[in-house]
């Protein structure tokens, strides 16, 4: 187990680190996790979502000591992906309203921390990740996803990991690199996004390419990929050589033949809009100002924060271990800045 004194940093230890987390995804899971509680501020309002994110991400910071700590957040008022596609997430349940009343406080408490926190017009948490990835990889930094979607294993890559929140919180959860995510998936973290849009995302109502699988999807962008050949040689060979990579490549593994079989799937009528759509839909924005100038002392997201201001807006959660540990974990300064 990870502790303050071992932080669990990237494998070079030189990089600095951002810590990106898709809050709403963790207010979410606490809510569910924690209402039974029925935690309360001192201004009375619900705080169990509140908390319980908050907590696991102390916890998160204790074990990774991050120099910069972003959280995304959903625009909750417009969405390009759902005027782009009306049936974009339908079928989910309605919010409870303890739920949104804790969404709607979120930034406020994460801003009076003086953490930094950006809700893109328009777009989601996932849209902040993708940005953070790519600010991280342009200025020489490590980044670290926290989310409990899989959206951000498209951002994976040698300096980007995502720990996936699951039951197990914050150290029972598995935190995925390019070969944790091959092993789990059979898909190279770079061909992720097309793994996902050939596949398919039925939480976000996002049908994939009639008759592809995860399975399949694998084996395809293992064998023949990326899509862009794949197509080319659709177009140009009628996909004759992607049928022979598929097959070698299942044989190998033991497979049956399946490449004529999914060859045919992929030329189908509507098959390659549906891919280019969903790619379209599910990929992340990454050219977004994340707001924050790690080399102004004070800006906003950079460690280490001020006592008096993290012990008087953690209490009023009114969890007196929480309190003690925001000081301990947000107060004190970065391994970086310990070298």
């Amino acid at each position: 187990m990870t502790t303050a004194s071992s932080p669990t940093r990237s494998p070079g230890g030189s990089r600095r680190l951002l810590l990106a987390v898709d809050a709403p995804s963790l207010l979410h899971r606490n809510h569910h996790a924690r209402a039974e509680t029925g935690l309360r501020d001192r201004s009375g309002r619900p705080a169990w979502a509140l908390h319980g994110m908050l907590r696991q991400i102390l916890e998160a910071i204790d074990r990774f000591a991050p120099d910069a700590v972003l959280f995304g957040l959903d625009d909750r008022q417009h969405s390009v992906r759902s005027a782009r596609y009306p049936a974009y997430k339908a079928g989910r349940a309605e919010k409870d309203a303890d739920l949104v009343d804790q969404l709607e406080r979120a930034g406020a408490l994460l801003d009076a921390l003086g953490l930094a926190t950006l809700t893109p017009p328009g777009l989601e948490a996932d849209d902040v990740n993708a940005s953070a990835a790519t600010w991280a990889g342009r200025h020489g930094w490590d980044c670290v996803i926290i989310t409990s979607d899989r959206d951000s294993f498209a951002h994976i890559s040698e300096h980007t990991r995502v720990l996936r929140l699951i039951n197990g919180g914050i150290n029972g959860s598995p935190l995925l690199d390019p070969a944790r995510l091959r092993t789990m998936y059979g898909v190279a973290a770079e061909h992720y996004l097309e793994y996902a849009a050939l596949r398919g995302d039925a939480s976000d109502n996002l049908p994939g390419v009639a008759g592809i699988g995860e399975k399949s999807a694998a084996l395809l962008l293992e064998a023949a990929g990326p899509m862009a050949a794949v197509w080319a040689d659709l177009e140009h060979a009628g996909g004759l050589h992607v049928a022979a990579a598929v097959d070698s490549y299942s044989l190998e593994l033991g497979g049956r033949r399946i490449g004529t079989g999914l060859v045919r799937r992929l030329a189908a009528d509507g098959a390659r809009e549906m891919f280019e759509f969903n790619v379209e839909i599910m990929a992340g924005r990454d050219d977004l100002d994340l707001g924050f100038d790690p080399e102004r002392p004070g800006s906003a997201g950079m460690l280490p924060l001020d006592p008096p201001t993290v012990s008087r807006v953690v209490a009023h959660l009114d969890v007196e271990s929480t309190r003690q540990l925001a000081l301990r974990v947000l107060t004190e300064p970065p391994a970086s800045q310990a070298r």
